[in-house]
């Protein structure tokens, strides 16, 4: 009876081999993936940043000096041959990363956000024309369940970017600030049952948007961040000041988010983009 069993063990063995292979052989290879990725639309989703770029207020300017320059007469301080520069910002810098540890002590830094992160299905959510009407304007559940009604529920482990074309302000500090007489600022933003939704129901990676913050700006005039709170006390990261989702479809994209790894880093720019389906 032992022997029969092990042949039946051997069998289904062999026959799970076989079918493993079976659905391997019809993989396309790392090559080929890549050669349909570059054959794409690709739309880059960052800002280049430089001194005077729009940022939180609480931050300092970013400074850059030339210390190698290819000409000696080209004002390299330290010499000449070859183009270098000493770049000083904070990590929260142009289009940036915030890791978890960013507001949340003990929780993951840049350099611990896993590379399985940074590839993910993007969702983008388009509420360009409410922001237009109301630059108050905050994204509701109701209008993120009207996404899932014309596309479908939202996938575990997407990255979702709302759109409010606030970057076509960009980089005029002034205008993405939106301040009135009183000072107090009027961007849209986030709210907290559609960022539960998201997080805790549907299980994103991660979120985005083109604002400074996730908070509105009515909320941050007042020193309230709590949304922004929120998300990384979830142990996910966002990415802030996002560019050009305009570009975009709502659905079918994917998103590459890519950032170099200080360890220990509370925040650091990024650079992303996205693959665009045909």
């Amino acid at each position: 009876m032992r022997a029969g069993k092990t042949l039946i063990v051997g069998f289904v063995y062999v026959l799970s081999a076989a079918t493993v292979a079976s659905v391997n052989a019809d993989e396309p290879s790392l090559a080929r993936i890549q050669q349909i990725l570059a054959a794409k639309k690709l739309v880059d989703l960052t800002h280049a940043f430089a001194p005077g770029v729009p940022h939180w207020p609480g931050f300092p300017d970013e400074k850059r000096e030339t210390i190698y320059s290819y000409e000696k007469e080209g004002g390299g301080t330290m010499g000449a041959g070859f183009f270098a520069e000493v770049f000083t910002h904070v990590g929260q810098w142009g289009t940036h990363v915030d890791p978890p540890a960013h507001f949340a002590k003990g929780l993951r830094t840049v350099d611990q956000i896993e590379l399985k992160e940074m590839i993910l299905p993007l969702v983008v959510i388009d509420v360009h024309a409410e922001a237009a009407k109301n630059p108050d304007y905050t994204l509701t559940l109701e209008r993120v369940k009207k996404w899932e009604a014309d596309h479908g529920p939202i996938p575990a482990g997407a990255f979702v970017a709302m759109r409010t074309d606030w970057s076509k302000r960009w980089p005029d500090g002034a205008a993405m600030a939106n301040k009135d007489k009183e000072g107090v600022s009027h961007y849209p933003g986030w709210s907290r049952e559609a960022l539960k939704y998201l997080y805790e129901e549907r299980k994103i990676t991660a979120s985005g948007h083109e604002t400074t913050d996730t908070d509105p700006g009515v909320a941050t005039s007042k020193g309230d961040y709590s949304l922004e709170s929120y998300i990384l006390s979830t142990n996910h990261y966002q990415i802030e000041l996002l560019a050009n989702l305009d570009q975009l479809p709502e659905n079918g994209a994917i998103v590459f988010v890519t950032f170099p790894k200080p360890k220990g880093g509370s925040g650091f720019p990024a650079r992303v983009f996205a693959v665009l389906p045909d």
